[in-house]
């Protein structure tokens, strides 16, 4: 399989570098969706589009066992900066996560498998909007899963491409492997006055100034050290003039964990540290947009995993996961059916692309060995589930 995966290398770049050229922001993917649409239906897979908004559905085989490989199409609002042929054409918009490669690895998964039989059937999920949520606060996975993409599904996949990971070492294990993410909005809300008589009104910043603190001591003080999070304050804005306190103040930050108890201590010890502007004066409005859980792997599709790489790749390339607080929807499809993402290696030799920059790049390298695990993955997958079911 790695062998017929190299052999569409040059394809896979192609692919990539196409879509890297032309990024488009969540819930916007037109053209990225219709160029998959395109090569999808000339593969002879049967199609469904506007999926979730932009996401395009591929399948091909009947009946069970179902497996669904997901890719994510969409790019980030960030100015390109990198002197490469194929940089983004679009100001201010730019692929630096790697959904290009995913998306590019999700068609070479659907090539490899277009004249291969296998039963049950192979659902292909070119996903909108990861980075972002839509107007009811929800991302692209959350969408798809609305419009049918799970149903009957009994095994889901993806990988993710990691620009700080040696390119082509997998990471894979057990348990979870990324953060649940929720949003919080605050309002702080004082009374106006001149800034040279503060004493005649109530001055939200200075109670924002407490506020602040108070949310950052929630991880260190009121949970467990045993028990991940954390809570970041990512915008404040308040005033427009030097000399006039003003009547509010607004902000916005991001709260990670890996526990749904852990989710529900935080919100509760948020209203509690709000307490603090009531105390001094002033009054609070708080909104708190439920994001993604925790993507927790199973372990018998992450056995597989395991197995092809060892198969594929050989003992070196395997690497436990590293904890860490990042956040992804794909967490959407795993609460519904037993699956597991793996990390990709696709560091540039001696460089650091640190993802949701604008030098973002990756080692093309990776591309073939990405979709060869997938495909080879999705294969076991189904040969197993037809024969535990005797079909």
């Amino acid at each position: 399989m790695l062998d017929r995966a190299r052999a569409i290398a040059g394809q896979l770049v192609a692919w990539r570098r196409e879509f890297h050229q032309f990024p488009e922001l969540g819930f916007q993917e037109t053209r990225t969706a219709g160029r998959v649409a395109g090569e999808l239906v000339a593969l002879g897979y049967r199609l469904r589009t506007g999926v979730g908004g932009t996401g395009v559905v591929g399948e091909r085989g009947e009946g069970h066992p179902v497996v669904a490989i997901r890719a994510d199409m969409d790019a980030l609002p960030i100015q390109e900066e990198n002197d490469v042929p194929y940089a983004s054409q679009v100001p201010g918009v730019m692929h630096a996560c790697g959904h290009d490669a995913h998306t590019a690895i999700g068609l070479g998964v659907a090539t490899l498998l277009a004249q291969q039989p296998f039963p049950g059937t192979l659902r292909l999920l070119f996903q909108p909007a990861e980075e972002v949520n839509g107007e009811d606060g929800r991302s692209g996975a959350f969408h798809m899963v609305d419009d049918g993409a799970m149903e009957g599904v009994d095994a889901v996949l993806a990988l993710h491409v990691d620009s700080l990971s040696p390119c082509n070492h997998i990471e894979i294990g057990s348990g979870p492997f990324s953060a649940g993410v929720d949003t919080f909005y605050l309002t702080i809300m004082g009374q106006g006055v001149h800034g040279a008589y503060p004493y005649q009104g109530i001055d939200p910043i200075y109670i924002t100034s407490h506020v602040v603190q108070a949310l950052h001591g929630i991880v260190s003080r009121r949970l467990n050290p045993y028990d991940p999070a954390v809570i970041s304050v990512g915008s404040i804005h308040g005033g427009q003039a030097d000399n006039v306190i003003p009547e509010r103040v607004e902000m916005s930050g991001t709260i990670r964990f890996m526990q749904p108890a852990v989710r529900e201590r935080i919100h509760t010890e948020i209203e509690r540290v709000l307490g603090i502007a009531r105390a001094l004066g002033g009054d609070y409005e708080l909104k708190i947009e439920f994001g993604a859980l925790p993507i927790i792997n199973d372990p018998q599709v992450v056995t597989v995993i395991q197995q092809v790489v060892l198969d594929l790749l050989g003992t070196d390339r395997i690497r436990p996961v590293t904890p860490e607080m990042g956040a992804e929807d794909f967490s959407a499809f795993t609460a519904l059916a037993p699956g597991a993402m793996f990390g990709l290696g696709c560091q540039i030799a001696g460089e650091e692309r640190h993802a949701h920059g604008p030098w973002f790049d990756i080692d093309e390298d990776c591309l073939p060995v990405g979709a060869a695990i997938l495909t080879e993955t999705a294969l076991r997958l189904l040969k197993q589930g037809d024969a535990a079911t005797g079909a």
